[in-house]
């Protein structure tokens, strides 16, 4: 597995090796040995997935807290996506940074988005599905959200705003200058 730290030294870019014949390919999409030699030793307990019909469509920026707080390990199983990962560790040297990468169904690349970090994707084609596991449980009372659009945080999404298809939730979340950060 070729493992990248990103523009914020947690947040991984993990491709795995692919071994293809005439019939198709085979992957090791999770080896918890190799996550492990890279510092990643959270112990996943849940895998959850997501479809959407349209591209433009935005899921987030969202995270879990104390005493739920989750990572993830995310990738696309069909089409492709804008990933992204933000900052909101307190006292963190990158606090409201974010770093993020394309993944596609072709390259199976996956991020790792560590506890603390918010999370959101953009899909950047039709009939997208994105696989993640979690290293937690859906725990609705810890559940916050930034704004995906902050102009404190500048993600440069990939899609423009018109034509983003977003739901009124994720729309609607509070700005950076009005979040708590987190304590882990």
């Amino acid at each position: 597995m070729q493992i990248e730290r990103l523009a914020i030294p947690e947040v991984l870019l993990l491709t795995p090796k692919r071994f293809g014949d005439h019939r198709g390919w085979f992957s090791q999409t999770y080896v918890k040995r190799e996550l492990e030699e890279a510092g990643v030793t959270d112990v996943f307990l849940q895998d959850n997935q997501a479809y959407s019909s349209q591209r433009g469509t935005l899921r987030g920026l969202h995270l879990q807290i104390a005493p739920e707080p989750i990572s993830k390990l995310v990738r696309c199983l069909k089409g492709a996506i804008f990933d992204v990962a933000v900052d909101v560790r307190r006292g963190s040297p990158t606090y409201g940074r974010w770093a993020g990468a394309e993944l596609t169904a072709e390259s199976g690349a996956q991020l790792y988005c560590p506890r603390g970090f918010a999370h959101a994707y953009v899909t950047l084609t039709p009939e997208a599905e994105v696989f993640y596991k979690i290293d937690g449980y859906y725990a609705p009372a810890c559940e916050r959200g930034l704004r995906w659009n902050d102009p404190a945080i500048g993600i440069d999404w990939p899609v423009a705003e018109s034509e983003l298809v977003i739901n009124d939730r994720d729309r609607n979340l509070p700005l950076l200058a009005d979040f708590e950060p987190v304590v882990l």
